[in-house]
């Protein structure tokens, strides 16, 4: 079973945000002269860094969904794709659009995730907990 991000964690911050795609080229080896690259595969991964800032009761929730659900970071999951899922569907000029009762058409949009190289590390800031990871999206 695939599981999902908890609905209730919020937004992951924005200065933490750092996004890797994977290296698909194999490079090639020459006697002499500048290496050339050729393409390895079509479809890549990218690795995402972020962050989130929690009160007690999310990082509780964090903490249940990584440990238990995701089984210690080994499982995959799906997340909502935080640069693109919520938010309002523009038109070419640029104005959201709406539905008949006036409310922005919003966008959404899933990643399917596993956890990436860097696993949660916890920090405490003031009242708040920031938990820092990297997230590997499947193309």
């Amino acid at each position: 079973m695939i599981h999902t991000w908890p609905d209730t964690l919020p937004r992951p911050e924005r200065n933490t945000w750092q996004v890797q795609p994977q290296d698909a080229r194999r490079k090639r080896q020459a006697d002499t002269g500048l290496p050339g690259y050729r393409r390895r595969w079509s479809n890549v991964a990218r690795t995402i860094s972020l962050s989130v800032l929690l009160s007690r009761s999310q990082k509780a929730v964090f903490d249940q969904f990584f440990h238990l659900n995701c089984a210690e970071g080994a499982d995959l999951f799906w997340m909502p794709d935080p640069t693109t899922d919520g938010w309002a569907l523009l038109s070419t000029d640029g104005q959201p659009m709406l539905v008949a009762e006036g409310q922005p058409l919003l966008i959404s949009a899933t990643w399917l995730c596993h956890w990436g190289d860097q696993l949660p590390v916890e920090t405490i800031v003031g009242r708040e907990f920031r938990k820092t990871f990297s997230v590997v999206v499947m193309p």
